[in-house]
């Protein structure tokens, strides 16, 4: 039985495909995800292209995508040539290869040009104040960002766990943190 045939299983794939293409991830990459994400064993790229009707072509596509995250690993199965793959099933490591990744194609270099843009803009007495001023405070705002995550992702799980538990809460514990109403 595939596990397309339970129609929970089938649900949160087919949904989580359509959540991937809001996210910025092709449909078929969140896709092949979830199915390796529900699978027990590893699935062969054979079983995954059966499965979800895709061409192979977008399934081999797919794994390099999820690879490339590490959130999906080639394992070999004892007795079978063919690759197999499973995904990372710990949430927490998940999410976090997910947000570093993104953090380095997306941010990193967003945080680079805007470095660059600050440097030109106040170097230039003729560029116009606001623009000098909104691309500077963009800057530090993603930079602030960056150092704020790069000091989080270190942190053991447990505490961030109890930090994502905590939610605003932890505010009382910042001098003048209280939250509004």
């Amino acid at each position: 039985m595939s596990l397309l045939d339970h129609p929970d299983a089938k649900a949160f794939i087919l949904h989580w495909g359509e959540m991937g293409t809001h996210w910025g991830v092709n449909r078929s990459v969140a896709q092949v995800h979830a199915l390796l994400y529900l699978s027990e064993k590893p699935v062969d790229a054979e079983a995954i292209v059966e499965a979800l009707g895709l061409a192979r072509s977008n399934v081999s596509t797919a794994l390099k995508e999820l690879q490339s995250y590490a959130i999906v690993r080639r394992v070999h199965v004892e007795g079978d040539r063919r690759d197999h793959f499973v995904a990372e099933g710990d949430l927490w490591e998940m999410l976090m290869r997910i947000v570093a990744e993104r953090k380095r194609r997306e941010i990193d270099p967003t945080i680079a040009l805007l470095a660059e843009l600050s440097d030109r803009l106040k170097a230039n007495p003729d560029a116009p104040a606001h623009v000098r001023d909104r691309v500077v405070r963009m800057h530090e705002f993603l930079a602030t960002l960056g150092t704020w995550y790069e000091q989080v992702k270190v942190l053991p799980k447990p505490t961030l766990v109890t930090l994502m538990k905590l939610g605003g809460k932890v505010a009382r514990f910042i001098p003048g943190g209280k939250q509004k109403g």
